[in-house]
């Protein structure tokens, strides 16, 4: 029991270590003195004043986190809808179809979802004069098609789980279905819906090859900025820009788990 109790500590070291220790390194060397991130020159936090006087870098990083931030919400909306119909509507023509087509983006590959993306807008332009080009626009729209899958997934799978009985209780009393779903149902779901979000905001911020191929001159994002800069050597201020990101990012995964965990004692009796 004792070699299996240390076998199993040290597996989660290991993991522990060999997810978080890239990420550790990177944000110690984000402070470094030098301008070679391999060659450790002191303490400094020059790299993050020339982060914020870098127009490139920060237009791109506003784009992205807008693009993020509307692309999360219209897909948290459209998804927990289409979560909710495959899960609650019961039997009907074309549901298995349905279902199909949401979770399809789960595992259809980028390069072709992106490229099947193109080809679609290119065709609207062509046919109704919209988009007038790629830009933001087919970068939110290609965002949201392939995250409310996740979203759809997850608020499904919780709706399946759920205790239908408190809904029946609330219809019994004469609840409306409106106000069974916006005052029984959904602050049940709220925890998944807000993991859908998050879990969204984090994949279209992520995003490479998709907005490669709907992007446009000038409206490039984040990670296609890094991408061109890292073909060319690592810059002390992609450090800088990574640890600040990790520090936003970690922010908003403790207020989603206060917020659930506030959710889970207001269920509780």
């Amino acid at each position: 029991m004792k070699r299996r109790a240390w076998f199993l500590k040290g597996s989660a070291l290991f993991g522990f270590l060999f997810l978080y220790a890239p990420i550790l390194s990177l944000i110690i060397y984000s402070f470094n003195e030098s301008k070679l991130v391999t060659v450790w020159g002191g303490w400094s936090l020059k790299w993050y004043s020339s982060l914020f006087q870098n127009d490139q870098i920060m237009d791109a990083a506003l784009l992205s986190f807008k693009i993020a931030i509307i692309s999360a919400t219209l897909a948290a909306v459209l998804g927990t809808m289409a979560g909710f119909v495959l899960s609650r509507m019961g039997p009907f023509r074309g549901k298995t179809i349905l279902g199909g087509w949401v979770t399809a983006p789960l595992v259809m590959p980028e390069v072709i979802t992106g490229l099947s993306l193109l080809l679609l807008f290119v065709a609207m332009e062509s046919l109704f004069g919209w988009p007038a080009g790629r830009g933001e626009i087919t970068i939110i729209i290609a965002h949201t098609t392939f995250c409310l899958a996740y979203v759809a997934v997850v608020v499904q799978s919780r709706l399946s789980s759920m205790d239908e009985t408190l809904e029946e209780a609330a219809m019994d009393l004469g609840a409306k279905p409106g106000t069974l779903f916006f005052l029984v149902t959904l602050p049940l779901i709220a925890p998944a819906i807000i993991s859908g979000w998050l879990l969204s905001f984090t994949l279209s911020l992520d995003d490479l090859v998709i907005a490669s191929f709907v992007s446009g001159p000038g409206n490039s994002t984040l990670p296609m900025v890094i991408f061109s800069k890292v073909r060319l050597g690592v810059t002390p201020e992609v450090n800088a820009l990574a640890t600040l990101m990790i520090l936003a990012v970690s922010i908003a995964v403790i207020a989603a788990i206060v917020i659930m965990r506030r959710q889970t004692k207001f269920q509780q009796p």
